[in-house]
């Protein structure tokens, strides 16, 4: 007599139950790290009061990144992608008083956190160069005070300038550092901490060769066409805001880590 097929069925779903936690191998996994996003996301997020040292955004970097790998994963390396800051002096436009940049504590913070990151098992420098420009912008937020009278230029003050300053080379080098590990096969996936959409090129080349393609923007807002060119989110910060008016869903991972899939409720 024949045994039911539906009995067969259901011990082959047993089968596949008990087998799928150890089914999937572990991965090799490259962390990319655009380093002034990373700061400005850092300061904005967890040292607003400035009150932390560059060695202590170092350490939260790296922990970070090795929560992306996962305890299963093996991490290939971290590649950190910046410039050492400006350290020239210059007039201040507004009280033509000399700034030593190199006295500053932005100078000390930045680079003390490379100078942590370079002891760092793991861990490669891609470093570009400064564009100096010799132009002092007005920061935004005075911007629209005097736009809207309520502020004159004659009340400006020396900290509401800035010197503009432009980074060189960083958006080629993680282009070209992208590219190489997926033509090599050296990683499986990659992670790029970043909110920049100039490296979806990239990515979509990534992508086409097989890499797992993770983007991390910190908590901060990312357009939605980003997601036709990633294979997911994963924010390491807050919840991360979308840039539309489409829900989509939402699921919160442990240690307030929050994965967004790019599927909408409107479909």
């Amino acid at each position: 007599m024949c045994r039911p097929l539906s009995f067969f069925y259901v011990l082959d779903m047993k089968n596949i139950n008990t087998q799928s936690k150890s089914s999937f191998p572990p991965v090799k996994v490259a962390v990319l790290i655009d380093g002034g996003f990373f700061v400005k996301r850092f300061n904005s997020v967890l040292n607003y009061k400035r009150t932390l040292s560059g060695t202590d955004a170092a350490n939260r970097l790296y922990t970070i990144a090795h929560r992306h790998v996962g305890n299963e994963n093996t991490l290939y390396r971290i590649f950190y992608y910046d410039c050492y800051p400006f350290s020239k002096k210059m007039h201040n436009p507004i009280d033509n008083k000399v700034i030593d940049f190199k006295s500053t504590p932005e100078y000390k913070f930045r680079t003390e956190l490379m100078e942590a990151l370079k002891k760092k098992r793991k861990v490669a420098l891609r470093l570009g160069t400064l564009k100096e420009s010799k132009v002092w912008a007005i920061y935004p937020n005075r911007v629209k005070d005097l736009l809207s009278g309520r502020m004159d230029v004659k009340d400006l003050k020396p900290e509401d300038v800035h010197l503009e300053l432009k980074q060189k080379g960083i958006d080629m080098k993680i282009g070209v550092d992208i590219a190489s590990l997926a033509l090599k096969r050296f990683v499986d996936r990659i992670v790029l901490i970043s909110g920049d959409s100039d490296f979806v090129p990239a990515a979509k080349l990534a992508r086409r060769e097989g890499i797992d393609f993770i983007l991390d923007p910190m908590g901060a807002e990312v357009e939605p066409t980003l997601f036709e060119h990633i294979d997911g989110l994963d924010s390491s910060f807050k919840k991360t805001r979308i840039k539309t008016s489409t829900p989509f869903n939402v699921g919160v991972r442990k240690k307030g880590a929050t994965t967004v899939k790019a599927t909408s409720k409107q479909q």
